[in-house]
C-alpha cells in the first residue's frame, strides 16, 4: 500500500466509527506559547480534555503534520528517526476509553493493513493492569509479548509545559532476533533496531500544570499517535524510512545530482539527512516559519545548515538544497497542494539562506578539519573552546553541527563562555 492509501484507509476507518475527521493544525501552534512546533496530533485538542463547556465533537481523527528536533543527531543513522512526519491519530474526549482504543488499533493493524499478528508486541504501564487485560482478551497477547514499564517508558505528556497526560500502551513491530543485539533480555526499550514503535495509545487522565502538579481531567479519554511513515515502512517491507515511497524519489534525486556511485555509509547518512531536512524545511517555510537566529527560526536555520554541511561533504559547493525542496514538493503536492502553491517562495527562502551560509562554510570547514586532524594525530582530545566559539561567531556554525562533525571523528568539543573561554 502506498502512503497515500494508508492515510486514506486510516481516516475512513475511524470515520466509519463515528469520528469527526479534523484537518491537520498548522505546524506552528496557535495560542500555545509552550511549543515551538506542533509535535503531536493531540496539540490542537488539548483544551477539549480540560474544558467543562460544550465541545464540537467527542470523537475525532486526524493526520497531523509534526516537526520534532529533539533527535536531530539520530536522523539518517537509524531506521526510524526523522524531523518532519505525519501522525495518524484517533481521539476521545470523555467518550470511549481503553477497550475501544485497543480493539480498534489491533483490528486496523492486523485486519485492515495486514501486519502479521505474530510480529506485534505491546508495552503497558507497570500499574495499568486494565490495559494488559484488554490486550490479552482482544489480541491474545500474554506476558511473553507484553512488556511492563514505568513512567519513563509508558507515561506520555504533556505536550509542552502543561496539558493532558496519562499512561500509555505502545504497539511495536518486532523485526526478529536477527535484527537486534542478540541479548536475551532485549525488549522494545532497547535501541538496537529489533523493535520499532508503531502506535502509541495514550489514555489522558490528568492535567499537568506548569509546576508539575497533576489533577484529574474533566474528560478523560484517548489520544493515539501512529507515524504514517513508520506504518508505510512496515507495510511496504522497507528496511528503513528512507526506502518508503515518500522518500525514495527524494533520495534518488539527491544521489543522481551528486553522482553518488559506490560510496560508503557516511555518505548514505548524509543523503538521508538532506532528504529528511528538505521535507521539514518545505513544510515549515510554507507555514511562515523562516530561518532566523532565535526561537523556531533558529531551529529552521539549524536544520537548513545541517543539510548544507552534509551536501558539502558530498562534494556540493553551490546552492543545492532548494532543488531538493522542489523534488519534495513533487512527491507531496497531491496530499498537500499548498506546498505547490508556495513552491517559488520556499525555493527563494532556502536558496537565500544557502548562499548566505555557503559564503563562509568552506573556510569554517577547513578550520574545523585542520583542528580535528591535529587532535586525532595527537591521540585524541577535544576541540578547544576558542575554536568552537570562532566557528560559531565568525562562520555561523551552530555548536550542534560542530559537535556532530567532531563526534564523527571521535572527538568531543569544549564549551565556551562569552569570550571564547570554557
Amino acid at each position: 500500500m502506498t502512503t497515500d492509501e494508508l492515510r486514506r484507509l486510516f481516516l475512513d476507518y475511524f470515520r466509519e466509527r463515528g469520528h469527526t475527521v479534523v484537518p491537520s493544525a498548522s505546524l506552528v501552534p496557535e495560542g500555545d506559547p509552550t511549543l515551538l512546533f506542533n509535535v503531536a496530533g493531540m496539540v490542537q485538542f488539548k483544551q477539549f480534555y480540560a474544558s467543562k463547556g460544550e465541545i464540537p465533537f467527542t470523537r475525532a481523527a486526524s493526520v497531523q503534520k509534526c516537526l520534532r528536533a529533539t533527535d536531530l543527531e539520530e536522523v539518517g543513522r537509524t531506521i526510524k528517526h526523522h524531523t518532519f512526519f505525519e501522525m495518524l491519530g484517533n481521539f476521545s474526549f470523555g467518550d470511549y476509553f481503553k477497550r475501544e482504543a485497543v480493539e480498534w488499533a489491533w483490528d486496523f493493524l492486523t485486519d485492515v493493513v495486514g501486519i502479521p499478528a505474530e510480529r506485534l508486541v505491546v508495552s503497558v504501564h507497570v500499574d495499568d493492569e486494565e490495559s494488559a487485560g484488554i490486550w490479552r482478551e482482544t489480541a491474545g497477547i500474554g506476558e511473553e509479548r507484553s512488556y511492563r514499564r514505568g513512567d519513563e517508558g509508558n507515561f506520555w505528556g504533556p505536550a509542552g509545559a502543561s496539558g493532558p497526560c496519562g499512561p500509555c500502551s505502545e504497539v511495536h513491530d518486532d523485526f526478529g532476533p536477527e535484527a537486534g543485539c542478540g541479548r536475551v533480555e532485549c525488549d522494545p526499550a532497547c535501541d538496537c533496531g529489533r523493535y520499532i514503535e508503531v502506535w502509541n495509545l495514550v489514555f489522558p487522565q490528568f492535567y499537568q500544570d506548569t509546576d508539575g502538579e497533576r489533577r484529574p481531567l474533566e474528560r478523560r479519554g484517548v489520544d493515539t499517535g501512529m507515524g504514517l511513515e513508520r506504518l508505510a515502512m512496515i507495510c511496504q517491507g522497507a528496511d528503513t524510512l528512507f526506502a518508503t515511497d515518500v522518500f525514495r524519489p527524494i533520495v534518488g534525486f539527491i544521489k543522481d545530482e551528486v553522482d553518488f556511485g559506490d560510496r560508503g555509509e557516511a555518505d548514505e547518512v548524509g543523503v538521508r539527512v538532506i532528504a529528511d531536512h528538505a521535507r521539514a524545511l518545505c513544510f515549515a517555510i510554507s507555514e511562515g516559519a523562516l530561518p532566523s537566529n532565535e526561537g523556531r527560526g533558529y531551529v529552521i536555520r539549524r536544520i537548513l545548515r545541517r543539510a548544507v554541511v552534509r551536501a558539502l561533504n558530498l562534494g556540493v559547493d553551490k546552492p543545492f538544497l532548494y532543488k531538493v525542496a522542489g523534488r519534495v514538493i513533487d512527491v507531496m503536492r497531491d496530499a498537500y497542494p499548498e506546498l505547490d502553491e508556495k513552491r517559488e517562495q520556499i525555493a527563494i527562502v532556502i536558496k537565500s539562506d544557502e548562499e548566505r551560509f555557503q559564503g563562509t562554510l568552506e573556510r569554517g570547514m577547513n578550520i574545523l578539519s585542520e583542528a580535528l586532524d591535529e587532535i586525532v594525530r595527537g591521540g585524541g582530545g577535544e576541540v578547544p573552546g576558542e575554536t568552537v566559539f570562532k566557528l560559531y561567531d565568525t562562520y555561523g556554525f551552530p555548536v550542534e553541527i560542530t559537535r556532530e562533525l567532531a563526534s564523527s571523528a571521535g572527538v568531543s568539543i569544549r564549551a565556551w563562555g562569552s569570550n571564547g573561554s570554557r
